[in-house]
């Protein structure tokens, strides 16, 4: 069900809509705001401020935001694509490509804002990462993918 509210107040980055009729949408649900030319601002609801009021942090410059101005609440937070093919690309926080690699079309999509995942399902190994330095890998072997610090003296 998608609602229309307008926006009460804008704060640089920060951006009030209010909602008549009591119905608010759900924190990190994304609004869009249609700018015309300069095309549509998605805006993303951070906190329910009360009185039909949600704050919202805008996604791109909120130049040219008046009072008044009308918003659409998606119905859903901010999608981002997910899978193999865009392992090695480059895409902004809306999920649009910035690698002039073309558009990434998968399968699936998830929002930005999800669970850490369970500590049982992640997956561990114990791989040693070989440095190639005898006295190192032999002293100070390292984990693939881990963190460690090289001890170093002069």
């Amino acid at each position: 069900m998608s609602m229309n509210g307008k926006i009460s107040q804008v704060m640089g980055a920060v951006v009030d809509v209010a909602f008549e009729g009591g119905h608010l949408p759900d924190i990190y649900n994304a609004l869009t705001v249609d700018r015309g030319d300069e095309g549509t601002l998605v805006l993303e609801v951070a906190l329910h401020l009360g009185d039909g009021v949600v704050r919202t942090v805008a996604m791109d410059s909120t130049d040219g935001l008046v009072r008044g101005h009308e918003t659409v609440d998606t119905g859903e937070p901010i999608m981002v694509p997910v899978g193999q093919k865009t392992l090695g690309r480059l895409f902004d926080v809306l999920g649009n490509t910035i690698d002039q690699k073309g558009e990434c079309v998968t399968e699936k999509k998830f929002p930005i804002h999800r669970p850490a995942p369970k500590h049982e399902d992640l997956a561990t190994s114990a791989e040693v990462l070989v440095t190639g330095i005898k006295v190192v890998d032999l002293m100070e072997p390292y984990t693939r993918g881990g963190k460690t610090g090289l001890f170093g003296g002069a």
